[in-house]
């Protein structure tokens, strides 16, 4: 690997206004998941906003005169192969597009640059990654997709390095969208109980997201190791 690396744009080159703060707060707010209802303010929510594809009619059956219809993904089932592929990259292209939609509202009211002012003396000693990188590390958290979208994005503007790139690429991709998906679906195991009624689960679901978390900082910083020493 080359030493020589274009340098992303120091933060304390940019200048920040009031505008950015507020637009990174709002950022924040959106990616995180912390507005998700469905109440109004759902709407601020990047999952809600996001959606999900309908179900489609799959199977039809007539039982004593009665019909009883089954319900499929939009996907459908039984699909293999490059056909169904391209009908799993299909449903990403919604997520993306609204992902990069947004990132580039919030960057143009000055959100990226505040992110990369105030963050930057945290992100660096911990991952070895600018500030900028903070709204990606939030949305990873929730949406691999969108995640994996912003980060190209300062890929593509030059704000990060081959080096970051590759560090926070591990960080995304060990439990990808590690709150999202252990919320939607990992929960579940906490409220299974034995025949005497206790949990079958020893711990809390705060422990175990502690752990994914930590997980994804100590593979990260595996991967910067690593670099160092190639470096070397």
């Amino acid at each position: 690997m080359s030493s020589k690396e274009e340098a992303p744009v120091a933060p304390e080159e940019e200048k920040v206004t009031i505008g950015g703060y507020i637009s990174l707060i709002i950022a924040v707010l959106f990616f995180s998941g912390l507005m998700v209802s469905d109440r109004w303010w759902g709407i601020f929510d990047y999952t809600v906003l996001n959606g999900s594809f309908g179900q489609l009619v799959s199977k039809v059956t007539e039982s004593g005169g009665e019909l009883t219809t089954q319900m499929a993904s939009f996907r459908g089932k039984g699909g293999s192969g490059a056909i169904d592929g391209f009908m799993f990259a299909l449903t990403l292209v919604p997520s993306v597009m609204l992902s990069v939609a947004m990132v580039n509202v919030f960057e143009h009211y000055g959100a990226i640059k505040a992110a990369g002012r105030l963050l930057t003396v945290i992100l660096r000693p911990i991952l070895g990654l600018p500030g900028y990188t903070a709204l990606s590390i939030i949305a990873s958290l929730q949406s691999t997709d969108a995640g994996a979208a912003l980060t190209r994005t300062l890929k593509d503007e030059g704000r990060l390095t081959e080096r970051e790139t590759l560090i926070f690429a591990t960080f995304q991709m060990t439990a990808g969208a590690a709150i999202g998906n252990f919320l939607s679906s990992g929960v579940v195991i906490f409220t299974l109980t034995d025949a005497s009624g206790a949990l079958c689960v020893p711990t809390t679901i705060g422990a175990c997201l502690g752990i994914i978390l930590l997980g994804k900082l100590l593979s990260a910083n595996m991967m910067r190791f690593i670099l160092m020493r190639k470096k070397d």
